[in-house]
């Protein structure tokens, strides 16, 4: 599904130049899960901003479901990322003055969707996800545990063939970020691939393998099955 070949993100000012990415290698197949570790400054959120083609890598290749996409134009990527890609944050990233149907609802509007079709895949992906019964809440009004499953279940309202979450659970406690991660681990089995950017070992150990980067580049990893 992704192959990235030494790909090379760099951050420039007037006075200082920094290699966020470091013609780095690697590849993701169909229905994996993998986690992506490393301290603070490696270059993780650059690379899941690349991935998630909100951003445009400097040099090397980056091919998605057989298309080299390195360099195409923002509106090019948009269309890619709308009907492929769903994402989940630490911070939610909810809209305050949506109610959870309607913020759940918000990436098939972007498609153009007929609203009788957005009604039935937005109930069906509330009642996977266990928060029906808040349909018509405000996120403000929700639990952080709540509040994580509408964003998963906005992420996958469109049957996207990724998910990439960055620190999906680092805003909750133990036992609501396990229950986050076990939702990870349905979609993933129901065939969904998964990029996570997380700094936990216990979230990592969810995942099919870790790949831990170092200043910008690949330096271990670890398979787990």
């Amino acid at each position: 599904m992704i192959k990235i070949t030494d790909l090379e993100k760099i951050y420039r000012t007037e006075d200082i130049e920094t290699v966020a990415l470091n013609k780095l290698s690697f590849e993701v197949k169909e229905g994996e899960f993998v986690a992506i570790m490393g301290p603070s400054g490696c270059g993780k959120s650059t690379l899941l901003n690349i991935l998630g083609l909100l951003d445009d890598p400097d040099g090397g290749s980056f091919v998605f479901n057989n298309e080299e996409i390195a360099h195409y134009s923002e509106s090019k990527r948009a269309q890619i990322r709308k009907r492929n890609i769903g994402f989940v944050f630490q911070s939610f990233n909810l809209i305050d003055e949506l109610t959870v149907f309607e913020n759940v609802e918000l990436p098939l509007i972007y498609l153009n969707m007929k609203a009788s079709e957005r009604k039935e895949k937005v109930e069906e992906v509330l009642k996977k996800m266990q928060v029906m019964h808040r349909r018509n809440h405000y996120p403000q009004q929700l639990s952080g545990g709540q509040q994580q499953r509408v964003a998963v279940a906005r992420a996958v309202v469109n049957n996207p063939k990724l998910i990439l979450a960055d620190e999906p659970t680092g805003n909750l406690d133990s036992s609501n970020g396990n229950e986050v991660m076990q939702l990870l681990t349905d979609l993933n089995e129901q065939g969904t691939t998964i990029i996570m950017v997380t700094h936990s070992e216990h979230d990592a150990r969810y995942s099919h393998r870790i790949i831990r980067l170092l200043d910008g580049q690949m330096v271990l990893e670890n398979s787990l099955i």
